[in-house]
């Protein structure tokens, strides 16, 4: 091989490695930016060719950071700059799930806005408002069509799924939505009966005036 030729591929290496390098350098930018919710970071980011749906090392995309964290004018910029909300992290979960998670009410009021998918198999945003308590969150999503029987992969309902947290507030709001009282679980358990092993003697009352009966 002539030394031009050898010449020509080190230096064709090197630019490759440097360019390597410096989107990395890029890449962890920009996900810190999304992480603190640096919002003039983020655009120019994205003004200079940033990917909106950039995954993490994990496969959380910004916009699933953005939403877990409770950043809406981040969450807003990588919306209009097309980051698509129906995409999943390897565990199943969406923006919007996230965002139910936390109880982030403005960001989940703004991922639905923009078409976030609410039904789905699985773990739904509602489950997740559930688990967590978040009543305002599971108010807005049963006023948006979320499913309110719907059973989560361990075969709880959100009712269930409220009852064994002991969150009185969001088992209300569900109930004031006519959710079903007599779904059992695995274990032909329900919400009364998980209320009971709790001792949660407020959560017992509040079934049982729904009508929950074992």
């Amino acid at each position: 091989m002539k030394i031009r030729n050898v010449f020509q591929l080190i230096v064709t290496a090197c630019v490759i490695l440097f360019a390597h390098e410096a989107y990395g350098q890029v890449y962890e930018q920009f996900l810190k930016a999304v992480e603190q919710g640096e919002l003039k970071t983020i655009r120019e980011l994205l003004d200079r060719g940033m990917d909106p749906n950039t995954s993490d090392q994990v496969g959380n995309t910004v916009l699933m950071t953005a939403s877990r964290l409770g950043h809406l004018a981040a969450v807003s910029l990588l919306l209009e700059r097309k980051a698509d909300p129906a995409r999943r992290n390897p565990y199943g979960d969406t923006a919007l799930m996230l965002a139910s998670l936390k109880g982030h009410l403005p960001v989940v009021k703004l991922l639905l806005d923009k078409g976030a998918q609410i039904a789905q198999p699985g773990w739904t945003a509602l489950h997740y408002a559930a688990f967590e308590g978040k009543a305002e969150v599971a108010r807005l999503l049963l006023d948006k069509g979320a499913e309110k029987n719907a059973l989560a992969p361990n075969g709880y309902s959100p009712l269930m799924l409220a009852s064994r947290g002991g969150h009185a507030e969001t088992a209300r709001v569900l109930l004031h939505e006519d959710a079903a009282t007599g779904i059992k679980g695995p274990d032909g358990e329900t919400a009364l009966a998980i209320a009971r092993v709790r001792k949660d003697q407020a959560m017992v009352e509040l079934l049982q005036r729904a009508g929950a009966v074992e």
